[in-house]
């Protein structure tokens, strides 16, 4: 959710920022009220962090290393992706559509190095007082969402309350036509979308960590704790709290023990949106493993 340049914005930078917006909208911190997993998703993540704790890619030879990688490099994915901007009838042009370009923009250049891409297929501007406020959300997407389950719904929501900049379903057992697969999609607040009006999170890099979640990623500090799998991905640094900005001198390490800082620059952390910079390996494994264990043909 960054950049080099704005992560090194002072408090008082940021103060003078907010008192210059009169538009400006603070949050004390990220939040992403992210679903929990179900019981066969859990399963499924589990299972696929011990193969993969065994994997070559992981923990064979240089040579079976470089041939994983290889393999991986000959895939790529395309989904299909509707936005959808839920405006109240006093901020129906605080959105415009130049700046959901360049929220695509965002996501494609986020995960591009993985050889993800989102295939825009519909931009709907609806304007609704309680469904911009997130208070009626199934209902919401009964009526908007497009698609099949390989298809990527964003709802962009422009009052939604409290912290919370997002929140998305995680891919699973779902079957067509019930409020679990009419609910499937991410909500996220419409002012982190870049230009946006939420200050030091509108870069547009909230849109990258939801759809991360639906794509199967956990936080990275899942469990907030510095014992057991975390977010039961390989490569990821154990890390037991959530970052709060961009910690980088001196670097925020939650778990003494661990021979690594938190990843602060990971995408499914809480970091500033000019923090944020890439996933990792075993996170692009794991995208593509839980496409194909949930989502790929339905």
């Amino acid at each position: 959710m960054h950049t080099t340049l704005i992560r090194n914005i002072s408090a008082l930078a940021i103060l003078l920022l907010q008192r210059t917006s009169a538009h400006a909208e603070v949050r004390q911190h990220f939040e992403c009220a992210a679903e929990v997993p179900s019981a066969d998703v859990m399963e499924t993540i589990s299972k696929l962090h011990t193969d993969d704790t065994h994997s070559s890619a992981y923990s064979g030879s240089p040579v079976a290393r470089a041939m994983a990688t290889v393999k991986r490099s000959q895939r790529s994915l395309t989904i299909d992706t509707y936005f959808h901007v839920i405006t109240s009838s006093a901020t129906n042009s605080s959105i415009t559509q130049k700046m959901m370009m360049d929220q695509l923009s965002i996501l494609q250049g986020s995960y591009a190095p993985h050889r993800i891409s989102f295939a825009l297929r519909g931009l709907a501007f609806v304007s609704n007082d309680t469904w911009a406020t997130g208070g009626d959300d199934l209902n919401m997407k009964r009526a908007l969402r497009q698609g099949a389950y390989t298809s990527l719904n964003l709802y962009f929501q422009d009052n939604l309350k409290g912290n919370v900049l997002g929140k998305c379903t995680l891919p699973g057992t779902v079957y067509p036509d019930t409020d679990l697969w009419f609910a499937d999609g991410c909500t996220v607040a419409a002012g982190s979308v870049p230009g946006g009006n939420v200050l030091g999170y509108n870069m547009g890099k909230t849109a990258v960590h939801e759809t991360g979640h639906w794509l199967g990623l956990l936080h990275t500090f899942e469990g907030n704790s510095c014992e057991g799998a975390g977010d039961f991905i390989v490569d990821t640094p154990q890390e037991s709290r959530a970052t709060d900005g961009c910690p980088v001198a001196p670097p925020k390490k939650s778990c003494a023990a661990s021979a690594d800082a938190d990843p602060i620059h990971n995408y499914m952390d809480y970091s500033y949106d000019s923090c944020y910079e890439s996933f990792t390996q075993g996170q692009e494994i794991r995208m593509y493993q839980m496409w194909d264990t949930f989502r790929a043909g339905k």
